[in-house]
């Protein structure tokens, strides 16, 4: 009976472990997509908006990074799968970068589908 226990233990955490690892790879790779062309600080007109939209850049891109690090180090922030999570902060990223006037990548609109895993 001990044994059977675990037996299941070491698999069931075998597989968390291994679902994790399969989230931090494709938030990472979703986290080296976080890349806005064609924008010149020194050439936007400053303005309260364009400030929002400049920080909401750097934040979102900041906040996915570190979720991924928490996630690697063990700490587990959300009850919604890292990837997911990681789409939501780049979702952000795009519309701020959009607002800038900048440029995205063609093949990064969007890395998750939604009706893929259920929430």
């Amino acid at each position: 009976m001990k044994r059977s226990f675990l037996l299941s233990l070491f698999l069931l955490l075998t597989g968390c472990a291994l679902g994790t690892s399969k989230e931090i790879k494709s938030a990472e790779k979703l986290l080296s997509q976080f890349e806005c062309k064609n924008i010149e600080s020194t050439q936007l007109a400053h303005s309260p908006i364009t400030s929002y939209h400049e920080r909401a850049l750097a934040l979102s891109r900041e906040k996915a990074s570190a979720y991924i690090d928490s996630y690697k180090s063990g700490d587990v922030l959300f009850k919604i799968p890292l990837d997911h999570v990681v789409q939501q902060q780049y979702d952000v990223y795009k519309s701020a970068c959009e607002a800038l006037g900048g440029v995205q990548n063609n093949e990064s609109s969007s890395m998750i589908d939604p009706e893929s895993t259920p929430l």
